[in-house]
């Protein structure tokens, strides 16, 4: 049963504002009941759920203690803001999430005021506080607006978070940190005395006594100061952990219960009210707390199709053929029970790359590294050098998080990293933060580089088994997120000639060059173009680098139009079609060349179908643009 639960409180709640008319004694309350409209409008529309649910009392109790908007509040990575969108105006527009002209899956500046930076890649928000700090302190040395990052331990894995960290101690700005750790990846159990000690802690009076002791020992010689200052973090240390922020120049606080408003409302308002420099505060949580499913398999209800409140059960489409991951994912293992130098490598998404599976075949030789996506690829580069093979597994959007490694640390070194790129192309309801849009462009450009893009289920298994073949330097694979066209599968990959692509259909006049699973559109359209007595060919180029320059040759010379097709930006396979045929002279004959790609725009949210058509890379589409060439070329004139 899904029925929409009762809210008396939250019904008052429109803005955070209203939230701060409560007394301390209706929090509860209202948490308990923002928790369970979460849940009713998720087990509606699908979504992120277990990280929002662990964040419930602790969203409540900023919008609470803070003056939001005027105070900064900045949610790292943006998927458990869904409580915060509730209490910031928006809850009327829940049922719109992640769907075409609905709200966004994560922060977004232009959606609310309450969103003062946008978010869908991890480990951003410390930065970003620390620029909206400073930018504070130089408009006015005397504000009191607070800036508040919230970051999961998952997200401060990432080299980032410590680098804004390290410099924010350089600094001294005025900066809270809530490190949301739901993943007890850092400290033990709270309680009692661990709450005590982080009132005590944060207490203006015990600030001010530090910072006065600090004065005192400032006078005596630099060995006495120095000693007396290590003693005092040393001994809070010892207390409640956070020796490491200390180091980078944070005052540390906790650990907190994040779901105990008479621990929480207390500790945050003291480091609300506390003097200069930045502060972290240490607070444990329980992803999909409240919600017995989640809390009991938290990995699984991270990310939800429409459910069933009452079971759990979640509403999944029986899919009509295989999805890429698995294809990959069991093509991987294949090759891997062959060749016992293939190594695996994910950061962070064990399950989203398929390489779960993987482990359970090969516990020693997959690696998760964590949201480290540059120490993936420097990893996997160290262990090409020593004759391994590894696959470094990470989404498109991703990838892009470790460019300057790709370039340096591997297609410089011509290291034979292989890297398998899941979510390629637009993805859905995940949005412009998500979408694979650029890889083709940002891999195709580096020298040594081997790029290819699976067509279908069938063709992902022959690239699997061609990149663990390769050697002579790196290569990539680009595949999509969610189900295959149905082909038959092999049950062993063939190794596939580099840089060769395949023709799929003879004609005289079109010719559909097609990279990637828009090939299935272009057959469409060929089908189209019989209907109206023309003659086509499809392609499959297989590789954006190397060309097949041969049938691209004999595409130009034999046919009136030639069109590309890609799931990717400008700048990528098209672009470099378009580059050979210029410097040959293969268009000074009367070709007429088009290249579709995606637009020059960040596509919102909506079905992947939808997110398509928008970017004008359908079969209708195609057809549209070659009979365009056709008429220009005054072949066509009289359709």
């Amino acid at each position: 049963m899904n029925g929409k639960p009762n809210t008396p409180l939250l019904d008052k709640i429109d803005i955070p504002a209203d939230v701060r008319k409560l007394n301390v004694g209706q929090l509860q309350s209202l948490a308990d009941e923002l928790r369970a409209d979460m849940i009713y409008n998720v087990s509606l529309t699908g979504g992120h759920l277990g990280a929002g649910l662990g964040v419930v009392e602790l969203t409540t109790a900023i919008h609470y203690v803070f003056n939001t908007p005027d105070d900064k509040l900045i949610w790292d990575v943006g998927h458990q803001c869904y409580p915060h969108k509730i209490l910031t105006g928006r809850r009327d527009k829940m049922k719109t999430i992640r769907k075409g002209g609905g709200l966004a899956g994560f922060t977004k500046r232009k959606e609310s005021e309450y969103d003062p930076f946008g978010a869908g890649h991890s480990s951003t928000s410390i930065s970003a506080g620390l620029g909206m700090a400073v930018a504070r302190d130089l408009k006015d040395v005397e504000s009191d607006q607070n800036v508040v990052a919230v970051i999961g331990d998952g997200a401060m894995s990432a080299g980032m978070a410590y680098e804004a960290m390290n410099n924010a101690g350089a600094l001294n700005s005025r900066l809270i940190v809530i490190l949301n750790d739901n993943d007890m990846s850092i400290a033990p159990p709270v309680g009692a005395m661990s709450a005590y000690l982080a009132r005590l802690l944060s207490s203006r009076s015990y600030l001010n006594l530090r910072d006065f002791a600090k004065n005192i020992v400032g006078k005596f010689p630099r060995t006495i100061s120095s000693t007396a200052k290590k003693a005092e973090e040393y001994a809070r240390g010892m207390a409640t952990g956070g020796t490491l922020f200390e180091e980078l120049g944070f005052y540390y606080v906790g650990p907190v219960d994040g779901h105990n408003m008479e621990h929480l409302i207390p500790v945050l308002k003291n480091v609300r009210d506390a003097g200069s420099g930045p502060i972290l505060v240490h607070v444990v949580t329980q992803k999909g707390k409240g919600y017995s499913h989640a809390e009991n398999a938290a990995d699984k209800y991270h990310g939800v199709s429409t459910f069933n409140v009452s079971t759990g059960a979640q509403n999944k489409s029986i899919p009509k053929a295989p999805n890429y991951t698995g294809v990959f994912a069991k093509a991987l293992i294949n090759e891997a029970k062959k060749d016992d130098k293939i190594i695996a490598i994910n950061a962070a998404m064990p399950s989203g790359t398929g390489l779960d599976k993987f482990a359970e075949e090969f516990p020693e030789r997959c690696f998760d590294v964590g949201i480290a996506e540059q120490h993936a690829v420097t990893f996997a580069a160290g262990l090409a050098c020593e004759g391994y093979k590894p696959f470094a597994t990470i989404y498109s959007t991703f990838l892009q998080r470790a460019y300057d490694q790709v370039v340096h640390d591997v297609a410089v070194q011509n290291l034979p990293v292989r890297f398998a790129i899941d979510r390629a192309g637009l993805v859905g309801a995940d949005g412009p933060t998500h979408a694979g849009s650029f890889d083709l462009t940002y891999l195709t450009t580096l020298p040594n580089m081997v790029v290819m893009a699976a067509a279908d289920e069938a063709e992902l298994t022959h690239m699997v088994a061609t990149a663990a073949a390769y050697n002579l330097g790196p290569s990539a694979i680009r595949y999509p997120r969610g189900e295959g066209t149905g082909v038959l599968i092999p049950k062993e990959g063939k190794e596939l000639k580099v840089g060769i692509g395949r023709i799929i259909r003879e004609g005289k006049q079109i010719a559909i060059l097609s990279l990637g699973t828009r090939l299935e559109e272009a057959l469409k359209a060929a089908d189209e173009f019989a209907v109206k007595g023309l003659s086509c060919t499809v392609a499959d180029a297989r590789f954006a680098k190397p060309l097949d320059l041969a049938m691209i040759r004999k595409l130009a010379l034999e046919h009136d139009v030639l069109i590309t097709v890609e799931e990717g930006s400008i700048g990528g396979f098209g672009s470099h079609v378009l580059d050979y045929l210029s410097n040959e002279g293969l268009m000074e004959q009367g070709l007429k060349v088009r290249t579709m790609k995606l637009p020059d725009v960040f596509i919102d949210q909506n079905s992947p179908n939808e997110m398509y058509e928008i970017a004008g890379l359908t079969a209708a589409d195609i057809v549209k643009t070659a009979l365009q060439a056709l008429s220009h070329n005054n072949v066509g004139s009289t359709l």
